[in-house]
């Protein structure tokens, strides 16, 4: 399988810029200029978290203005979350792993393209679904937004894992650029929610800008994917990690993959523990921790104690997370597993603070009452997560060769999607631990 071109691998440059890699090869390595292609990067790894982040930051709109107006409709609203984790996470698994294996829509170009105008075009539909009265109709809007998220997350699944692909034949803190990019998503998404719910006093109108704002992210996204093969940089690092095999054009590149798999095993299983750890608290259990009637907390609102201590700690951390592996990448990639598979006392700890589920009488006592308390370890938590899982995602593609590296990176982004459903599953179990 090439590396480029229509069998996949990497960006299909040009016949032009293949012609001469072998002149790149002889050219002093070029310079990022005003860290143009690390920027780009960044922002994909906005575009690519964008839809999950969209649609569980507007819980309120979906659960209580669309779902919550009438009892027929409250069934749906209920499980409105469990749902959307299921319909989102399961098509994003599966063509996470499929982009590994099999060619879906040819070159990285055609995949990323049709992959983002696919979920403009469904960000459109949501957009026209908030303009709409369907209180008439609950359970048509709520199906409608379930195929949407399916299709959300179908796109997703093949634009992330090829963009990982894609960032594995640079720099490893190019790796961490599309990291920190999901991270700042995350973040973006919070504050965007605050933003719209406090300016507009309509819940629809707060929703229609919402999600425009997220059109425009993909439009940006859509625009700088072409400017890449236009940069220098950029093109040398391409060409620079295509397989020595391909040099003779009559000869079949076979990818080895079990190869690349057992090379980046350990890699692999830090990516998937830190976000098996991450969703199995955020935000299920995380968006549940109440404030208690006797706080003299900050903050005396419920829903802006959720919107503040889960929503925007979690994501603003775990971006200071992801930012910190600029200046400090320890441990090595030998012992990243330690702190991995220490995180998962956080799981405990949540549970002990003042952590009440709807519809569940708790009878496990609470132990961490002080919302301070709370807050640094959420603070904590959220840290570890986009650090740790930075340096997991950077140290992958580095296990094995370079032109194996476009692989690695897709695995990795694979293991990162099964770790958050693998996380989303064990959630479901949280609830009975507590009664």
């Amino acid at each position: 399988m090439s590396a480029f071109g229509s069998s996949g691998g990497a960006y299909n440059v040009s016949a032009k810029f293949s012609n001469c890699s072998g002149q790149l090869f002889k050219m002093e390595p070029p310079r990022d200029k005003w860290n143009f292609v690390l920027l780009i990067f960044v922002v994909h790894g906005i575009g690519t978290l964008m839809p999950w982040n969209m649609f569980i930051t507007a819980k309120e709109y979906f659960v209580n203005y669309k779902l919550g107006n009438s009892t027929y409709s409250s069934v749906y609203a209920s499980n409105f979350l469990q749902y959307h984790n299921f319909a989102a996470q399961i098509p994003n698994v599966v063509f996470n792993w499929l982009n590994i294996f099999v060619n879906l829509g040819g070159d990285l170009t055609t995949r990323i393209v049709f992959s983002i105008l696919l979920e403009l075009a469904l960000f459109i539909l949501t957009v026209i679904l908030a303009m709409v009265d369907s209180s008439d109709w609950p359970g048509v809007f709520f199906w409608t937004t379930m195929i949407t998220v399916v299709l959300l997350n179908m796109a997703g699944g093949i634009y992330q894992n090829t963009i990982y692909g894609m960032v594995a034949t640079h720099p490893v803190k190019y790796t961490g650029a599309v990291v920190l990019g999901s991270n700042i998503c995350g973040l973006f998404v919070s504050i965007l929610s605050i933003a719209s719910n406090s300016i507009f006093s309509s819940k629809r109108t707060a929703a229609i800008y919402y999600f425009i704002t997220a059109m425009v992210v993909l439009l940006a996204c859509f625009d700088t994917f072409f400017a890449l093969p236009l940069n220098k940089f950029y093109r040398y690092n391409q060409l620079s990690r295509k397989p020595e095999e391909e040099s003779d054009d009559t000869k079949v590149y076979v990818v080895p993959y079990w190869l690349i798999f057992k090379k980046t095993s350990l890699q692999l299983y830090n990516v998937f523990f830190t976000f098996f750890v991450t969703l199995s608290i955020f935000p299920s259990v995380h968006s549940d921790i109440k404030l208690s009637s006797s706080s003299n907390f900050i903050i005396q609102s419920p829903d802006l104690f959720t919107s503040v201590t889960c929503f925007l700690t979690f994501n603003l951390f775990a971006m200071l997370g992801s930012l910190t592996t600029s200046w400090i990448q320890w441990p090595g990639p030998k012992f990243l597993a330690v702190p991995v598979t220490l995180r998962i006392v956080f799981i405990p700890i949540f549970l002990y603070c003042n952590y009440h589920p709807l519809n569940i009488t708790r009878t496990l006592p609470v132990l961490i009452k002080n919302e301070w308390i709370y807050w640094f370890i959420a603070s904590l938590m959220s840290w570890s997560s986009g650090y740790l899982s930075s340096l997991a995602m950077m140290y992958a593609p580095q296990s094995v060769e370079p032109k194996y590296q476009v692989k690695a990176g897709m695995f990795a982004a694979a293991m990162l999607i099964t770790g958050i459903f693998g996380g989303i599953l064990f959630s479901f179990l949280n609830p009975y631990f507590i009664v």
